[in-house]
Parts: C-alpha cells; structure tokens; sequence
C-alpha cells in the first residue's frame, strides 16, 4: 500500500502547475547533478583501455548456466586484453566482473540504485566502481568506452541497453562495433520477430541491420566473434 500511495503522489504532482521560479530552481539542480555525474564517469573511464560491456539479469544466480558462461567470457576476454564493464550489480554483471577479476584484468562497474536488486558486486576494481543515478547517463558511459557488447539472457534493462546500442549503430550516431547476443534458445524468437514483422512485412528496417547482431551458444564463440571483427578490420579499440 505504501508503494502505491507514494506512486499516486507522484502521478497528482505531474498534474500541479508550478510556477517559474520552482520550475527553474529544481530543473537547474537536475541539470547540475547530470553534469556531475558526466564528469565523474568521463574522468575515471577515459584512461581504461579497451573494454566489452557484457549486460544480463540481475537476478541469475551462480548456478545459472547463463551466470557461469558470462563469468567465462570475462576471463577470456581478459586474456586477449580486454578489460570487462557491467552494471556492477549481482547476477550476470557479477559473474562478469567475477570472471576479469579471476585472471586479474580491469573489472569496471556501472552501478545504479533500483529496488529490492541492486547493489555492487565485490569484484570490481575499487578505482572503477561508479554509481549513477540516472540511468541515460550510465548509458552513455557503457557505450562510449566499449568496443563490444556481450548481452545475455536478462529483463527489461538488458533490453534496454541491447537496443540502446543497436540504434546508435544503426543510426551511424557511434562506430560500429560488435554485439553478441549469448543463447540461441533465449534471442532467436525476438529475431525472428524482428525479421518476420518489423523487417519483411512492416519495412522498418533494412536487412543488413541484422547483420550487427550475432548469436551464439558458447564462449568460446561470443569472444571469437569480438576478436575476428577487430582483425577483420584492421581496428583499434577507440581508447
């Protein structure tokens, strides 16, 4: 009931006319505390390294098969020299700053305050642990110093930052980079449904923007498919 309550508090004030001095006095601290948390993300991530961005449940526990594969591309992915960000939470994002922590490489976490799940992991390097409140700016920084994306199995804010990258390259408003969706089992209805629906009968896409995803069951494929991109292209991590 209190849950409510403080939802239908929210919803009346959406509806009260404010006047100009209120306005501008709490949209301005707003505007202060999204450059603060801009700055602090620029400054401790710009000297990091190339990184991957592996995202997926919160809720998936060590005996997932899902947890103990991303904890396994972490490593790997240390051992070919790249440093590892997540949501610095539990769950996929701890498996993956679990598994660069085990073979002793940058483990970054990107932690955000939500009910009942969130906290941060202890396998992120103390230096690299930053905390947001705002979730577009967290965004930002998983994908301005990323130069790949690992998505597992997750809910809603792992679909969210799936097709957060997604339209950025699509859009050509960042560098292509590789985005690996991890279960075939788990992805392949939400592909199909996007080639089905949104591709060949409404017309919405092109049919070379599926071609930025990549499926894949093992680890050992999710980093074969980061390590052949930048060979393919002859690319340097942006850092």
């Amino acid at each position: 009931m209190e849950n409510i309550k403080e939802e239908e508090i929210k919803i009346q004030k959406a509806f009260e006319n404010r006047h100009w001095s209120e306005i501008k006095s709490s949209d301005a601290w707003v505007i202060f505390k999204v450059m603060a948390e801009f700055v602090n993300g620029f400054e401790k991530l710009a000297q990091i390294g190339p990184c991957v961005s592996i995202f997926g449940s919160a809720r998936s526990k060590p005996d997932n098969p899902y947890y103990q594969a991303a904890e396994e591309i972490a490593a790997q992915l240390v051992k070919r020299g790249y440093g590892v960000i997540t949501g610095g939470g539990p769950g996929i994002m701890e498996a993956g700053n679990k598994g660069a922590a085990r073979e002793g490489g940058k483990s970054v976490g990107l932690n955000i305050e939500l009910p009942h799940e969130q906290f941060d992991n202890p396998y992120i390097d103390s230096d690299k642990l930053i905390n947001f409140d705002y979730f577009f700016v967290r965004k930002v920084m998983f994908v301005k110093y990323a130069q790949g994306f690992v998505v597992m199995p997750g809910g809603l804010g792992t679909l969210d930052e799936l097709f957060e990258a997604f339209t950025l390259i699509q859009t050509r408003k960042i560098a292509r980079f590789p985005i690996v969706l991890y279960g075939k089992s788990f992805w392949q209805g939400l592909i199909e449904w996007i080639r089905s629906t949104v591709l060949e009968k409404e017309r919405n896409i092109d049919a070379e923007d599926l071609n930025l995803l990549s499926l894949v069951d093992t680890p050992e494929e999710a980093v074969k498919v980061i390590d052949e991109f930048y060979h393919k292209y002859m690319l340097k991590p942006n850092f």
